[in-house]
This record gives C-alpha cells, structure tokens and sequence, in this order.
C-alpha cells in the first residue's frame, strides 16, 4: 500500500492509557496478525486490541512479556524471562499457552535470561536473550551462542543480523554467525535499530552515539538532521515505513520520521499530543500506520491520512478564514491573525501573531495583492508580521469587490455596508453607504445589486451610480410563495444563487422576479439539506449539511462528483455557521475548525481507500462462550439447547484511523427481516430466541463511508425437549393411544348413552303420563270446582228462591193473621148454625195453615247449615258479635236488600241501616270500607 507522511500539520494522535487496556505501563514490541488485530507485549502480559475491544492474556507464571511476533498460521510467540512460547486458538477461539521453553535441557540451559527478539526467520523461529539464541525448527530446539554477549538482534534486507558486545555485528546465515568487518567500533555502545537503506547500505541507529551508515565494511556517521536529534535525545531503535521513511524513536523527545536522505518531516513529542516522551518501541501496521509502544500507555498515529491537523500545539485556535499570501500562511482566529512561513518546515515552529491584530478576526482575504483582514477592530491592512494601516475602525466581518468597477470595494461592518476605493497608494475608504444600518456578513454583489440574507430575510438593495447610497431596499420572505424560509445566498461561478431546501433559485434583473437554476438544483437532489455553501479558487462547491462537510468535485467537463466520506472524521468540528474552506491547490486545502486548522490533499485519497474487515469477536450464551481468535476459525454451525437461547455477540472492524466515526449495521436471519441503523455501538444481545435456524451478519462502514463484507456466524437452537424429534415421536404414539382409548371409551359412552337414553325415554314417558294423569286430576278438580261453584251458585239461586218464596211465605201469614183478626172481630151470633159451622170451620182452616207452616224456621236452618263457615270465622274472629249481628251479617253476605232484611228480621228498615251501624262498629271498619266486601273476604 502507498505510504505518504505529510510535512504540514501533525496527523490524528490518539492515546490509550493503562486505564483504556487495563494493563501496565510499558509497552516493549507491538504486532497485527493478518486480520488487522493489533498485539502488546505488555509488563502485564499480552494485550489484544481489535478496535473495539481489549483483550488480556497472561503466561502461567504471570509475568511481563518483552518480545512478540505473529506467523502466518496466528501463533503469537512471546518471550519473557525465563520463558518463551506461542499463544495458539483453541477449538473455541481462546487463546491458549504452550511452553516451548520446557524442551530445553535444563542440564544444558540453567538460566534462558530476558527473551528481547523473536524473529520468524525462513523457516526458523529464533528468541534472542543477552546469553544466546534458542532456534525452533522442525519442533526442536537448538542453542544459538554470541562469541561474547549479545546485546540485540534486527532483521533488514531479509537479513538477519546480532550485535555481539565483542564481536560487534554479525549476520546469520545457515545456523551460523558471520562478522561484519569493521563493525567492533560499535561495541562500546548499543546497537538498538539497522534499517534498510539504498544501495545496500544500512543505517544503525545507537542508544547514545547517534546514527551511522555501514557500507563497503566501513561505518560512518550520518550525517543529517535526524542524526543531530537522536543524539541529543538518545535513540531506541524505530520502524522503516515502506521504502521512503524511517520512524526513529527516543528516550527524551518523542519520535522523529525522517526521509532516506535524514531529513526530518515530523516531530511529534509530548507537547504535540503524546502521552509519554519515551518511546520504546513503534510498529507500523497493515494500512501503514504508526503504533508506539510507550515506558507509560499506547499511541496511535495516523500517519497514513490524507488529514493533518494544527492545533493548540502550534497556538491557534478557532479557526475563521485562512490564507496563502507571500510565502507566508495566515490565519484569522478568535485571538487574531496567526501567520507562518510557507516554505520552512512546520514541524518545530509554532505560528506567531500578526503585530496588531489581538482580538476577534472574522476574515482575512486577498484583494489585489494587498492583504485586508475584517476584525473585530476594523478594516486593517497587513504586510508580513504585522498590521500596517487600519481602514476603518469599525468591525468588519468581509469584503467584495464590484463588478465591472476594480476599483471599488464593499466592506460589510457592523453598521452596514462601506465603500473603498483604489488609489495610487492603496485601498482607501471612501464613506459608509447611507440607507442600511444592519451589521451582517453574509452578502452577494451583483452588477446592479447587494443582496444580504439577515433575520429570516433577503434584502436586495441597488446603488445610485456614484455607489455611495442605496437607491431602493426590498425584503424577500420566500422565493417561490411555495417556500417558507431562504436557507442562503452564495456566488458560484459568478452568479449570485438563492437556496432553499435544496432548490437554487436565480433573479432576473429585466424581468424582476426570481426563477429556478435546475441544472444547481439536479446537482444537490441526491444531498441532504444544506446550510451553507461556498465555492473554492478550483471551482469546487463545498457543502454543510447537518454539522458534517461534503464538497461537489468540479471534474474538466464542467460535471460534479460528490464526495463526503473523507470529511466524516471533521463532523461536529466545523465553525458553525461559518465554513472556511481555503484551497490553495488540490494537494493544499486548509480547513477552518474550532481547534484549529485541518489540511486536506485530496491527491492523497485515492491511494488510502480501502475496504474495512469485520470480525465476529464472541459469540457467546448461557451455557458458554465462543471467542472468534486471530485464526477466525469455528465450527460450521454451533448448536445451543432451547434453555440457554439468550445469545450474545461483539463484533469489531481493525479499523484504528477515526475510529469515531467506524459504524456497525447487523442482522439476524430467522428473527429479523432488515439491517439495524448504523450505530457505533458493538455489541448485540437477543433474548428468548425460539427455535431454528439464524445467522448473525454484521458489516462494517469505516470513515470514508466504504462498507465490508458482512461477517457471518450460522448457529441453531435446538427446540426444548418437548418439541424434540424423540418428543414428538412420543407424542405420536401417545397420540394413538389417546385415540385408542377415547375410541373405546366414547364406545362404551354411546353404549351408556344408549342404555341413559332407554332410561331417560321411559322417565320421560312416565313423567309423561304422570303429568297427563296430574293434569287429568287437575281438570278433574277443576271440573269438581266448577261443579262445585255451579252448584254453590245453584244453592245461591235456589237460597235466593227459597228467601222469596220464604218471604212471600210470611207475607201470605200476615195476611192470613189480619184475615183472623177481623175475623174475630165479625159477630157471629146473628150467624145460623150452618153459617157459624163454616165460619168456624174457615177459621180453623185459616189457622191451622199459619200454624202448620214451619218455612221460616226451615230458611233459617237451610242459611246456618250453608253458611257455617262464614259464621265460624266470623264467630272466631269477632267473638262478642251476637246472633242478631250474625244473621244480618249472613244476610248482607247473600245481597239482599235492607227490604228484604227488613221483612225477615221483623223490623223496619232504619232499624236495618242502625243495625248496620253497629255491626260496622264492632267490625272496626271505618266510613271508606265497604262493609258486603269486607264480609265476603272474611
């Protein structure tokens, strides 16, 4: 992969304490095995970093390890003291410890000393301690003796090689060691670093006595600026990054790179963002990224970026305009105008301050090769290092020139708008322009006009012709009356444009009205909402949308190409409201941030694009746990039983450049239709899964937008036993039991049912007739009744009758006893005997017919006999009642009237109404109770 380390700016720096890995403080060699996972051998053991998560490994003896290196196959082989081995995946991916110390012959080897290399060298596998080498090949060991002490070991040019403290350095080849002449001037120091150089030279970098070249079996110093660094701050060894540059590493100041000719293009120390100056180790990775391995904590640099950045290390801040003007770079901050040499190395030296300019500068811009920066203070001039003349006093915020008028200059400021012109000695001003006191600085000029977006509105205000007062102001609300709002106003190619929700709108000064530019609006369709545009010197139209940067790539036919995965890393970083954006040439763009300055090559970009990797790191249930390990190998499918079906993922991408912006989407199958939403997140948790077959993938989008593969992890969950094979075989022959059974058994019930329904039929049948039979008793009594109430009104009638004929009985005997009367009162005398004999032979007749007729007494009995009942309970129920006041009472009871009460009680009737009086008054009743109705409830 191409590598370039850029002079300008400092790359990403990121920092891990032993607080992020847990882990102790010094980190002594650094390796990434071939899926990108990065490895530590730490005082504390072995240390695994993914970029998402850290994992520790220890050896048994739980001491530090020293030395690591990787194969091909993802044995990690360590060395500590006494001790060395590898690390290998077991069958469920934790790493696990073989000794290969133990095959040593103790009787040989009392002591193996601090293993400090390990070089995987042809086919050998070589641990270098200070007493000898001990050589693994063929799964046997043998001794590799210095012909003194060695001190350490290298590999360059695919060459071994061994410093010898006597010796002095010597190469390895075929199991022996052969001196290089003339290097035992070497051997009153140590030997921490031999780079490969051109011309088969080689660079040897020494703790204290600098660097040196070795060719023609002569050693020589070298040198250059890096040599006169490293022995000013004593250097412990380094990486070469690809053919072009070397990494060297120092005890005091941090690390320098250097090209092949010993020139320094970084420097990055302490007070440029790492965390310990001492640097013992560093590692360059897959994607030509720089690892240290510190005396306290882990640093990443992104050496390989198309970013660098300047920030509190070269004393700027906020960052509002910035500019290239007369080999000097300057930039407007919150604190002033910074400014630095354009063509001296930006490596060592900070920016200085502009004479004259503390204080707030919005802009700085060059306008006919004459520097202006808009400050807070007023228009000012500026010519190298500090503030010539000030225009104006009053806070400016920008500046642009006329069209068809070079000469004059509008200037927006916190009052309105002012008027420069071009004289003989420079920009002057000529007055403020009257008819607009409103401070803004976002403005557009036209050849007629000046159009300022202020409070939710546009403004277009046209000059007289000497520029000095606004002729008329209108105000725009909407553009189309479809729109609601104006997002902003921007020049590109040197058209003034409207734009609102995307759509860009152009005014028509002939026709005065504003009308829609498609071939703008068809360029921004496919973009999110926009906030602020503005065009570079290239022709390049750089975009904000939700607090992130994007720009439309200008391309030679006049098309846009769009680009916004490189910007991804400066979101939530741009000045709101703000956008700076300096283009200077395609491999120079400079940034405006809140912390500072980002510089872009956009040539570099090309190169760096790759396609992240994403790993499942663990898969892991109830019951265990499955982590995925440098071999990434796993069984095809893994079973889970129905109980432990709460299943766990992580997942991670060795994606270690803007790893804030590294993003996870997942899905599994069987349970869910769609991938999740991006998310940061790298872990993923399911719960109650039912039974079945389910694949986990997870992919990965790194920052520049590029998406992965997706990983994938097949897994079943056996149902529960109950929903098992076996179970519903069981289940099926229970089934033809049950059957059986309930066959036989509804059998025997349809029998029963039969014998219950012969039982319940005659039931039926006899509560039938007995129904029939009760009925027939009831109409029997009913007839009975009838028969009885017939009668009873028979008795009635015939008692009626009997009262009449009684009555007319009685009158018939009063009658006869008047006839008796006046017959006594006849004389008779006067009478002849035959006269006297039949008068009183009629007399006697008349007589013996009163005195033989017994009807009344007959009545009288024929009433108490048929009334027995009423006369009891009425006895019962009112005993002081007398006989008189029971007859009346049977009397009423058969209505008669009081005449006919009257004639058989023998008295009149007021003597009836008083007899009825007093029965009411014994019966209690009062003067609404009808006395007959009473009697007949009785």
């Amino acid at each position: 992969m191409y590598c370039q380390v850029k002079s300008i700016g400092l790359p990403e720096i990121r920092n891990y304490k032993r607080n992020d890995y847990k882990g102790g403080t010094q980190n002594w060699n650094i390796d990434q095995d071939k899926n990108g996972t990065i490895y530590f051998a730490n005082n504390n053991g072995l240390f695994q970093f993914d970029g998402a998560f850290w994992y520790k490994y220890t050896l048994p003896n739980h001491s530090g390890i020293r030395s690591i290196k990787i194969d091909a196959t993802g044995k990690i082989y360590v060395g500590n003291y006494n001790e060395f081995g590898y690390f290998k995946s077991d069958s469920k991916g934790r790493l696990v410890y073989f000794s290969l110390s133990k095959f040593l012959n103790k009787n040989i080897v009392n002591t193996i000393d601090m293993v400090w290399k390990i070089h995987l060298y042809k086919d050998e596998v070589i641990f270098q301690s200070f007493a000898m080498a001990y050589v693994w090949k063929n799964n046997k060991i043998s001794l590799l003796k210095p012909k003194s002490r060695f001190q350490f070991s290298f590999e360059a040019n695919n060459k071994l090689y061994f410093q010898d403290i006597a010796a002095g350095l010597m190469e390895y080849r075929n199991g022996k060691l052969i001196a290089l002449e003339g290097t035992t001037t070497l051997n009153n120091t140590e030997v921490w670093g031999i780079f490969p150089m051109p011309e088969d030279k080689l660079l040897i970098a020494t703790i204290d006595k600098g660097l040196f070249l070795y060719t023609n079996k002569t050693i020589t110093s070298w040198n250059s600026e890096a040599n006169t660094f490293v022995k000013n701050n004593s250097c412990l060894g380094g990486v070469a990054i690809k053919d072009n540059y070397i990494a060297l590493n120092t005890v005091l100041n941090g690390i320098v790179i250097c090209n092949k000719e010993g020139k320094i293009i970084q420097h990055i120390n302490r007070k440029k963002g790492l965390q310990n100056n001492t640097v013992l180790t560093s590692f360059i990775d897959n994607k030509n990224n720089l690892w240290l391995g510190l005396d306290n904590g882990i640093t990443f640099i992104n050496e390989n970026s198309a970013f660098s950045y300047f920030g509190y290390s070269y004393d700027i801040s906020t960052v509002y305009a910035s500019i290239i003007y007369k080999e000097n770079l300057y930039v407007a901050t919150n604190q002033g105008v910074f400014y630095h040499s354009w063509n001296k190395p930006f490596q060592e030296d900070t920016f200085s301050l502009v004479e004259g300019t503390t204080g707030q500068a919005w802009n700085i811009q060059m306008i006919d090769n004459q520097l202006i920066c808009a400050h807070n203070r007023g228009a000012l001039l500026i010519e190298g290092g500090k503030s010539i003349k000030t225009l104006d006093n009053k806070g400016y915020w920008n500046f642009k020139k006329i069209p068809n008028h070079p000469n004059l200059l509008i200037g927006s400021n916190y009052n309105g708008f002012s008027l420069f012109e071009k004289k003989q000695n420079g920009w002057q001003l000529i007055k403020q322009i009257e008819g607009f006191d409103k401070s803004s600085g976002n403005f557009e000029v036209d050849n007629e006009n000046i159009w300022v977006k202020k409070d939710e509105l546009i403004y277009q205000m046209s000059f007289y012709e000497d520029f000095k007062t606004f002729r008329s102001i209108k105000t725009y609300k909407n553009l189309p009356k479809t729109t609601k709002t104006i997002g902003s106003i921007q020049s590109i190619n040197d058209n003034v444009y409207f734009q609102t929700d995307n759509h860009f709108y152009k005014y028509s000064q002939t026709e005065d009205l504003f009308y829609e530019d498609k071939f703008m609006t068809n360029l921004f369709q496919n973009i999110p909402k926009v906030s602020t545009i503005s065009e570079d010197s290239e022709g390049n139209i750089w975009y904000v949308f939700n607090k992130s940067l994007g720009v439309l790539i200008k391309k030679p036919d006049g098309n846009y190409k769009n680009s916004v995965a490189p910007f991804s890393n400066l979101t939530e970083n741009l000045v709101y409201n703000n956008l700076s954006v300096n283009t200077y040439n395609p491999k120079n763009i400079f940034i405006g941030l809140t912390d500072g300055l980002a510089h872009y090559d956009s040539k570099l970009i090309k190169n760096l694009i790759t396609k992240p990797k994403t790993f499942i790191r663990s898969f892991s249930n109830l019951e265990d746990t499955l982590l995925y390990g440098n071999e990434q190998k796993l069984i095809n499918k893994y079973k889970i039983p129905f109980k432990s079906n709460y299943v766990k993922f992580t997942f991670s991408s060795p994606t270690y450049e803007n790893i804030e912006n590294v993003k996870f989407s997942y899905q599994l199958e069987g349970f869910e239709d769609k991938w999740s939403e991006w998310s940061s997140v790298s872990r993923k948790e399911y719960t109650n899964l039912k039974e079945g077959d389910y694949n986990m993938k997870v992919k990965t989008k790194n920052s520049y937008g590029i998406i992965s593969n997706p990983a994938i992890v097949s897994f079943t969950i056996s149902p529960p036993w109950y929903r098992s094979y076996l179970a519903y075989f069981l289940y099926f022959i229970a089934i033809i039991i049950i059957v059986f059974y309930v066959r036989k058994g509804i059998q025997n019930k349809i029998r029963k049912n039969k014998y219950y329904e012969t039982i319940e039929q005659r039931r039926l049948y006899l509560e039938k007739e007995s129904k029939i039979r009760q009925e027939q008793y009831e109409l029997e009594k009913e007839i009975e009744k009838l028969k009885n109430d017939k009668l009873k009104i028979k008795i009635l009638v015939k008692d009626k009758e009997l009262v009449n004929n009684s009555l007319q009985v009685v009158k018939k005997n009063k009658i006869l006893n008047g006839i008796i009367h006046k017959l006594k009162d006849i004389d008779i005398e006067s009478f002849d005997d035959s006269a006297k004999f039949q008068f009183s032979k009629l007399n006697k007749s008349i007589v013996k017919e009163v005195n033989a007729d017994h009807s009344w007494k007959d009545l009288e009995k024929h009433i108490k006999n048929v009334h027995f009942d009423f006369l009891k309970r009425l006895k019962e129920k009112y005993p002081t009642i007398s006989p008189r006041e029971l007859d009346l009472s049977t009397y009423l009871l058969m209505n008669m009237s009081t005449k006919e009460i009257a004639e058989i009680m023998n008295i009149s009737s007021g003597g009836v109404e008083l007899a009825r009086y007093r029965l009411r008054k014994k019966l209690n009743l009062n003067k609404k109770e009808n006395l007959i109705g009473f009697l007949m409830s009785i």
